[in-house]
């Protein structure tokens, strides 16, 4: 009964080192992409708690292959010689499809934030206005919804991924 008892203890410590790793990951993670976030909302007033929570929902928080290997935070798609291929998720027909996709590549996170932000601000090549209601808006509610309702993700519940992950993670505190 002792060896059961020391044995679950030792289970349950490795657990919650395991949980302690993973939040201390997730906060130097918030930690690095904040001032970038920070100061494009100061420049273009794009939130940066959305920023932040497209951040870590498009690359899982840093770490997709698309972050980590070439620093592209949003799956941003691009063209050219500064692209790589990839395999990603979208939702097509009401199901979940694996593509190939052409990704900008960037030389840091910092790039890819401020690359975001221009995308926001400038729009898409078919609706130079595309954003605009994001840019536009009062909370960070509102801009997730616009964000949605502009079509920048296929997942029909993204805002309120969006909207979930502010609130966990309080990200709104950094849009002050």
């Amino acid at each position: 009964m002792a060896v059961y008892v020391g044995h679950h203890f030792y289970v349950r410590y490795q657990q919650e080192q395991i949980i302690k790793k993973e939040q201390n990951s997730k906060r130097l993670f918030i930690q690095a992409i904040a001032p970038e976030a920070q100061a494009m909302q100061k420049q273009y007033h794009v939130y940066a708690s959305i920023t932040m929570a497209q951040a870590i929902l498009e690359s899982d928080w840093g770490s997709s292959k698309l972050a980590a290997d070439y620093h592209n935070l949003f799956g941003i798609k691009g063209e050219g010689e500064n692209s790589k291929v990839l395999s990603t998720k979208e939702y097509t027909n009401g199901k979940w499809v694996v593509i190939k996709g052409r990704f900008r590549v960037y030389d840091s996170w910092a790039d890819s934030i401020k690359d975001h932000t221009q995308l926001m601000v400038k729009g898409t090549a078919y609706n130079q206005q595309n954003y605009q209601e994001v840019i536009n808006a009062t909370d960070y509610q509102t801009a997730a919804r616009a964000l949605q309702k502009a079509g920048y993700a296929t997942d029909p519940d993204y805002a309120q991924k969006l909207i979930n992950v502010i609130k966990t993670y309080n990200l709104d505190q950094y849009d002050r």
